[in-house]
């Protein structure tokens, strides 16, 4: 047995661990470029407590899905302000745009010459900037993963930039940042976590150390994302963070799998929000892999491991791989998950958005290869 595993420097997890930030990065600069969403209320505590602890900052905006153009100019903005530390407080994609910040604040060159698919995927060949990771949704794990991914518009694609020197310095957990998303965005972000524990568990690459997070990781979803959706509740709030996170170390070490593959080409040809887009795909690709599995592969691992993710889901030992795809299902039907098409993918876009998937790094992750028209079956589903 032979596995890597790497994460943030640092980790703090629980209730007020932001009063925490300010203090530490102190250590790590002393001009500070915050990175925030649209709204910056969620990171008002945050700003005030740089403020008294002297630290200058300078805010940048992510009001959307980030793109290369708003990193390359966020870059700019953050070196005339000379800042030698990057603070994301927002959603995953405020996070991948601050780590993206960090990295080419200390490496030359155009961004387009690191990334994938678009460009030469040259590596990074300075540490990035230091980079703290403060998630306010629970569900995407962006601050504990290597990458950055960043939609091209001139490409019509989402791509990543990937390498070590992206795993921010620290990354802080407080679930109170989570408490007043409303249901809609709970529901798709709780979902973009379920399918990152479930993709990483299934895959080649999984490890014991992957593992045990998944384990713990579905056990908290399954209990509390319909109770965050439903009430306030501070303690499936806390479950769902804690999930996520362990989505995210689990997914930077073991990869994804065929959702993810689907979701990159979507997420570059349409504004759909990745949560959004893994949502409505989670339980079409969960019964492809499941068919697939039994008629090609049916003493293998990953038909095992998906017999004990329905056993887990369900709370049953008598579970089998078909239950866990039901319970998925119920879940998006009773969350009111919408289908591809509100999101303006017309049913002549399917071929090519098959074709794309079929290409993305994520999809060799999945723990069968699906044909041309298992990929196409998937998409009419979710469609």
């Amino acid at each position: 047995m032979r596995f890597e595993f790497a994460t943030a420097t640092k980790i703090l997890f629980g209730t007020g661990t932001l009063a925490e930030v300010a203090p530490l990065a102190r250590e790590l600069g002393r001009r500070v470029l915050v990175v925030t969403g649209r709204n910056a209320a969620r990171a008002a505590r945050l700003l005030d407590d740089l403020a008294a602890a002297n630290l200058p900052t300078i805010r940048c905006a992510v009001p959307h899905e980030p793109t290369t153009e708003l990193v390359r100019r966020a870059v700019e903005q953050a070196r005339e302000a000379h800042c030698e530390l990057v603070i994301g407080c927002g959603g995953g994609s405020v996070l991948d745009a601050s780590k993206a910040i960090a990295a080419l604040l200390t490496n030359d060159g155009d961004l387009l010459e690191y990334l994938e698919v678009i460009g030469p995927a040259q590596p990074l060949l300075q540490p990035a900037a230091p980079c703290i990771a403060i998630p306010t949704t629970a569900g995407t794990g962006a601050e504990v993963t290597r990458n950055a991914v960043l939609a091209s518009p001139a490409h019509g694609v989402k791509v990543s930039l990937r390498s070590p020197f992206l795993l921010p310095r620290l990354a802080v957990i407080d679930p109170v940042l989570t408490y007043e998303l409303p249901p809609a965005i709970t529901a798709s972000t709780g979902l973009d976590a379920l399918t990152q524990l479930i993709e990483p568990f299934v895959s080649g690459r999984a490890n014991p150390m992957t593992d045990a997070f998944c384990r713990v990781g579905l056990v908290r979803v399954a209990r509390s994302l319909r109770r965050a959706c439903a009430a306030p509740d501070p303690a499936a709030r806390e479950d769902l963070a804690l999930a996520s996170l362990l989505g995210g170390l689990a997914l930077a070490n073991a990869g994804l799998g065929a959702v993810h593959g689907f979701a990159a080409p979507l997420g570059g040809q349409f504004p759909a929000p990745h949560g959004a887009v893994c949502a409505a795909l989670l339980p079409h690709v969960m019964e492809a892999n499941v068919q697939a599995l039994c008629a090609r592969d049916p003493d293998g691992e990953a038909r095992r491991r998906y017999r004990e993710i329905g056993r887990i889901l369900m709370g049953s030992a008598s579970a089998d791989e078909l239950a866990g795809v039901m319970w998925v299902r119920e879940l998006c039907e009773a969350l009111r998950i919408p289908k591809l098409r509100a999101y303006g993918v017309q049913h002549k876009d399917l071929p090519e958005v098959a074709g794309r998937a079929s290409q993305a790094s994520s999809m060799k992750g999945n723990p069968i290869a699906f044909t041309a028209e298992e990929l196409r079956q998937i998409l009419q589903r979710a469609w």
